[in-house]
């Protein structure tokens, strides 16, 4: 039988990530890491680990920090989906190395997706779950109350697809994607509609 929560079935990690992708604002370790910290508590994610080809028991965990992030490129876990089911999930950093901002992708690779029965193609161009966004929407905001951020995109492969700076506060009024966006401390969420 399948098991979406297997580090050691790669092809649960396949297909590429289904998204919340958060533009933090900054480039401030102990802020990405309010961040990171307050990401894996809302999505409840158990385990902290640096590798995907062996089981959680098959290894030690690693703290949940930024530099274990630098260190191994992603941090892996499982995570209890909105169908109750458990599955494998990650997430990495994209340091912006400058002035710009540095963001947080947390994922459910698309291969676990599919071994847990969650539907996210409907025939468009592109990839959606209503179930998978509204989840992660609830994740964002739980996020952003312990931390705030610039910008969440919901989706599948969002991350870098926008900025906060080109929204400049703004929802899009036809949406592809999902959009957590703040406005004056408050975070609105803009569902995909398109």
């Amino acid at each position: 039988m399948p098991n979406p929560a297997s580090f050691r079935d790669q092809t649960n990690w396949s297909d590429g990530y289904y998204e919340l992708a958060i533009e933090v604002g900054s480039t401030d370790d102990a802020e990405i890491q309010a961040v990171l910290s307050a990401l894996w508590s809302a999505a409840g994610v158990q385990g902290s680990f640096a590798f995907n080809d062996r089981e959680p028991h098959e290894q030690e965990p690693v703290p949940c920090t930024v530099a274990s992030l630098a260190e191994f490129g992603h941090l892996h876990g499982q995570v209890r989906l909105p169908t109750g089911q458990l599955a494998v999930c990650g997430c990495v950093a994209i340091r912006g190395g400058d002035d710009s901002s540095d963001w947080l992708d947390f994922y459910v690779p698309l291969g676990a997706l599919d071994k847990a029965g969650i539907a996210y193609w409907d025939g468009r161009p592109f990839f959606r779950s209503p179930v998978m966004d509204d989840w992660l929407a609830v994740i964002g905001t739980e996020t952003f109350e312990q931390a705030v951020f610039s910008l969440g995109v919901i989706g599948w492969e969002v991350s870098g697809c926008t900025d906060a700076a080109t929204l400049a506060g703004k929802l899009p009024e036809e949406r592809a994607i999902g959009y957590l966006l703040p406005r004056e401390g408050v975070l609105h969420h803009g569902a995909a509609n398109t």
